[in-house]
């Protein structure tokens, strides 16, 4: 049986709700542990023997662990191709793949400015600078992903629930983090609502213990 390690409302949610697509599909079960990242569990000898980088998520098959969200979720499609995490056509598998790779290369590192501009500038005033800057540009590639959802028929890659749905929810909900209004957002936000409702998307949602709404006025 696979196991996934993720952090409630962090990126494994994405390959959560790919586990959780394939268990509906296919009847294969998984494992699921929650790493407490606020506690530091992530900085355990015992995870970090999983991943030396202490990060989530980590999908262990026979024994063996798989680190990067991109390798996690191409592996998954792979291996069960019928699930239709991404397109099975080539040219739309592809094209699916570039947006899944520029969130997870680009709007996903811009968070971390929002989120940790410690780790990008000393001082309080520095600081200040880099995060006001990140959600400067977090807001813009959200609205990028708001184009996106205006041709959702009716997911982002087409008639199924894929790993790039998922990611679209988890940034939405890191926005309203950052203090971005997804009311701002008004289809991105009526996509992500609808989209909880799929079965497997509202699994990991009820197992991670999370909500839509993040933004606080």
């Amino acid at each position: 049986m696979m196991k996934l390690y993720y952090g409630p409302g962090a990126c494994s949610f994405v390959p959560h709700v790919a586990l959780e697509a394939i268990k509906a599909a296919t009847g294969e079960d998984f494992e699921a542990q929650a790493v407490k990242l606020h506690k530091g569990e992530q900085k355990t000898p015992e995870y970090l023997a999983l991943n030396p980088l202490g990060l989530v998520p980590v999908l262990v098959v026979d024994g063996k662990p798989l680190t990067q969200i991109v390798a996690i979720c191409d592996f998954l499609d792979r291996r069960f191709p019928q699930v239709g995490l991404l397109p099975a056509d080539p040219w739309q598998r592809a094209q699916a793949m570039s947006t899944f790779a520029w969130m997870n290369n680009t709007v996903h590192p811009t968070f971390t400015h929002i989120f940790r501009p410690g780790n990008f500038a000393e001082g309080d005033d520095a600081q200040a600078e880099v995060k006001r800057k990140g959600v400067e540009s977090f807001k813009s590639h959200l609205e990028r992903i708001q184009t996106l959802a205006e041709k959702a028929a009716p997911f982002l890659t087409g008639d199924k629930v894929s790993v790039v749905d998922a990611y679209a929810l988890v940034f939405l909900r890191w926005g309203g983090l950052g203090g971005i209004d997804p009311a701002g957002l008004p289809v991105y936000k009526t996509f992500v609502e609808r989209l909880a409702e799929a079965p497997p998307v509202a699994a990991a949602i009820a197992r991670e213990g999370i909500t839509l709404e993040t933004f606080k006025k």
